[in-house]
């Protein structure tokens, strides 16, 4: 599809998203989009954001209550996952489904767990000849040793991210570690995942991507812009530690957060911990704490709220309904109100990654206004492509 000229976003790498997903070509996409709509079981590779993001999208498979549609979502991290490696599992994946996808998701395509779980299929399905297995990898990186593996057992899709640049000062217009590929990553599944249980032709993704970008623009600039965003921004600024916390799909949404805003506040000597995390410490008075709840009244998410606000802590929440406990409770808000039935794919915990995702870039700029310049190794990919 060709390049749209028109701004959708103040925020600039948003408006390169969705120029990237709109260059994929479409007949690149249909043998993946099949491949996955055909599959009983789906397993997840990728490592860090990236992976978060394909889990994120996966996640709202997993849970559609709708015969065929429903499908078996695993990561190697699983208690249930039925081996140490691939190739370890791949004789019990095959026993119990007809049909398991790989499905990878790596900007550059070196990164070391989604290779090795690609090495290991690709060896089981060779020493093995059997046909109960495909791979599928979104990468910005065709020339990767993944896409090679992957391209020789299964698809290959190729979502544009950073590239080379330039170092840059000018976070809205690039992003910072790798946002234009994950943030895309996540976008573009997330509606494949909706087309699925649609039951829609690949067209139909980009349907829903067009749908959605329509909407997406206006919801990032009107709560960026917002008095709520920039008390987030002044309380950031300040010397304190910043915990996150979400269950299920919007634990996947904070960890993406979290990773992002590690690299800044490290900078700054503070720390950031995913709440109940291994080691996590108790908060101090004043320290940020970063709620996500489509319900807004998920029990354990609560619990936490109310922890920390005993022990004088700042909360701020992103709920799918204003009138939520956790809304009400916290100290700032943001709502992204989304109609779904039970069941049903929402679209709310990745238009809470959008959301979320520019606190790091207004943040770096607010340091920048200050004087201070973040190291280059921030803000510079180590690759020619995102990571």
């Amino acid at each position: 599809m060709s390049e749209i000229k028109s701004n959708i976003s103040h925020i600039g790498y948003v408006n390169s998203i969705r120029d990237n997903i709109f260059n994929i070509r479409k007949k690149k996409l249909l043998p993946l989009y099949e491949d996955l709509k055909s599959a009983n079981c789906v397993v997840c590779g990728g490592s860090g954001r990236s992976l978060y993001s394909l889990n994120a999208a996966m996640s709202q498979i997993a849970m559609s209550q709708i015969g065929w549609r429903n499908k078996v979502v695993l990561t190697p991290d699983d208690p249930g996952f039925p081996g140490k490696n691939m190739y370890d599992a791949a004789p019990e994946l095959e026993r119990r489904y007809k049909k398991t996808l790989l499905l990878i998701n790596s900007g550059s395509g070196f990164s070391d767990d989604p290779l090795a779980m690609a090495q290991d299929l690709a060896r089981y399905v060779e020493n093995k000849k059997t046909s109960r297995f495909s791979m599928g990898l979104i990468t910005s990186n065709l020339n990767s040793p993944l896409a090679k593996i992957v391209r020789e057992h299964g698809h290959v899709v190729k979502l544009k991210g950073r590239g080379r640049s330039k170092p840059s000062f000018e976070y809205s217009k690039i992003g910072i570690m790798g946002d234009i590929f994950e943030l895309g990553s996540l976008l573009l599944l997330s509606m494949i995942t909706e087309a699925i249980f649609r039951n829609l032709h690949v067209d139909g993704v980009f349907q829903l991507c067009e749908e959605e970008f329509a909407k997406l623009g206006s919801i990032i600039d009107s709560n960026v812009q917002s008095e709520t965003y920039t008390h987030i921004i002044d309380i950031l600024e300040r010397r304190t530690n910043v915990f996150l916390g979400g269950k299920g799909t919007a634990n996947e949404i904070v960890k993406m957060t979290g990773v992002r805003l590690f690299h800044i506040k490290g900078f700054l000597g503070d720390n950031v911990y995913i709440a109940r995390g291994v080691n996590t410490p108790h908060p101090r008075a004043g320290d940020l704490e970063i709620l996500v709840s489509f319900s807004g009244e998920t029990r354990p998410v609560i619990i936490w709220r109310d922890v920390f606000k005993k022990l004088n802590g700042i909360v701020f929440a992103i709920t799918g309904t204003k009138k939520s406990t956790l809304a009400e409770k916290s100290d700032f808000q943001i709502a992204i109100e989304e109609e779904v039935k039970p069941g049903q794919p929402r679209r709310f915990y990745m238009r809470a990654a959008y959301v979320l995702s520019p606190l790091t870039v207004k943040l770096a700029e607010r340091l920048g206004e200050r004087g201070l310049k973040l190291p280059e190794y921030l803000i510079s990919w180590y690759h020619s492509v995102t990571q």
